[in-house]
């Protein structure tokens, strides 16, 4: 088993798949029950719960939930529930409260730093969960952002301390959403409300004109990305 301590990277970029149910049987064959996917039930989130579907009926799912989502997110991810009954899907939660959060911290921390808003309601959680695998999923592709662009199907999750497998690095966004329609996939109803990159219901707006699929995060913030895929 490919491991974080005991897999050199060099090794790592050896290892190639075709497309991205190929990856998926690798990962699953090496891994078993070793390994989650971080789901976040966007566009991609649908494409990857479908082919991991076939592969692992009783696959491990984890929601981090920050207590900040939009209400069509939770409607979502019942539907998803509904469709995959065999998927173990667990949501995980920072153990501060939004009540805790601002005592501690003062009202609104993500307005006035959403990097230690992410640190607490999303990297901590997940950070922990991950503690409990040897590998994680991830629906990153290259073509999401400039800080995606280098991503490779294995990667050594400098983060977290393990291996992160991202089996949808190729795709692009129409792509995702050919799959999405052909099969007739439930999505987050905010991608039909100019949504393309969905996060907290606090940091996220819809995106005009020819944007960057992730220019509606952290509107006014220098910042594209929650952390959880930064190193």
């Amino acid at each position: 088993m490919l491991t974080y301590d005991s897999c050199p990277e060099e090794l790592l970029k050896t290892i190639s798949f075709k497309e991205s149910m190929e990856c998926l049987k690798w990962a699953y064959k090496e891994y078993g029950e070793e390994i989650v996917y971080a789901c976040s039930f966007g566009a991609e989130s649908s494409v990857l719960l479908h082919l991991i579907s076939k592969i692992k009926p009783n696959a491990r799912i984890t929601f981090i939930d920050t207590s900040l989502h939009f209400k069509e997110t939770y409607e979502i991810l019942n539907e998803v529930k509904e469709k995959y009954p065999n998927f173990q899907i667990n949501s995980i939660y920072t153990s501060m409260s939004l009540e805790d959060q601002a005592n501690q911290y003062g009202e609104n921390l993500w307005e006035r730093n959403p990097n230690q808003c992410c640190q607490i309601r999303k990297i901590e959680p997940l950070k922990n969960e991950l503690k409990k695998y040897k590998a994680w999923i991830s629906g990153l592709r290259k073509s999401q952002s400039e800080t995606r662009a280098n991503i490779e199907y294995i990667n050594m999750d400098r983060k977290f301390k393990t291996i992160k497998i991202c089996p949808l690095i190729h795709w692009n966004w129409e792509e995702v959403w050919m799959y999405i329609k052909v099969h007739d996939l439930p999505y987050h109803e905010l991608h039909d409300k100019g949504y393309p990159s969905i996060g907290c219901k606090v940091c996220t707006k819809p995106v005009t004109g020819d944007g960057d699929l992730r220019s509606g995060r952290w509107l006014n913030h220098q910042k594209t990305e929650c952390g959880l895929h930064m190193d």
